[in-house]
């Protein structure tokens, strides 16, 4: 197991070719992809042919950067996904933060764990200026996330995705999320999104 960090109570590993049916577990749950897609069902052909070798992808051409499958310690079971990666048109030292959860995993601050060690990480060891992060307006479970790391709201906005459009609340948009090294550093020193138990 290629193992990418370790926080107090997840690992974040490389994907495989063996996870396409723990991802077509996640995507086919309506709750997960309220506001993604409106719930579609998902399509386990499209995970094996684009999803999966997308992810595997990015480990060769971005070192340190791609999709991290995220395992609970206690129990060895998947929990979801985080991302943390350049979006196309995005400089390499601007990567976009984004995970994805089962709903066993809500409400336990498994995103904020993962995302901070990821904020971490990037700002120590990986060369990282300024990360970002998105969701859609009505979202509030992943704004409060981003705003417990210490990331500020930068704009909002609207962009035509069609699976979003299925989505509710689509109609109010986009919010991008923020932070500079600059600004994490000052909020680390302070201890205030500090990751429980970061290895």
């Amino acid at each position: 197991m290629h193992v990418f960090l370790e926080t107090e109570r997840l690992i974040l590993r490389r994907f495989t070719e063996n996870d396409a049916d723990a991802l077509f577990e996640l995507y086919d749950d309506p709750a997960v992809m309220k506001y993604l897609n409106g719930g579609q069902p998902a399509d386990r052909s499209e995970i094996v042919t684009l999803d999966l070798p997308a992810f595997l992808g990015y480990y060769e051409r971005f070192p340190g950067y791609g999709f991290w499958a995220a395992i609970e310690k206690s129990t060895g079971d998947f929990l979801g996904w985080f991302h943390f990666r350049p979006r196309p048109d995005d400089p390499p030292d601007e990567p976009e933060l984004g995970y994805r959860l089962h709903r066993k995993a809500w409400g336990k601050g498994y995103g904020t764990e993962g995302s901070a060690a990821l904020l971490a990480k990037g700002f120590t060891e990986l060369g990282v200026r300024r990360v970002t992060a998105s969701t859609m307006v009505v979202n509030q479970r992943s704004r409060r996330v981003m705003e417990k790391l210490g990331m500020k709201l930068v704009r909002t906005y609207f962009e035509e995705f069609p699976e979003h459009e299925r989505a509710p609340g689509s109609e109010h948009g986009e919010v991008e999320y923020g932070i500079t090294r600059a600004e994490w550093l000052v909020s680390a020193a302070s201890g205030a999104h500090e990751p429980p138990g970061q290895r």
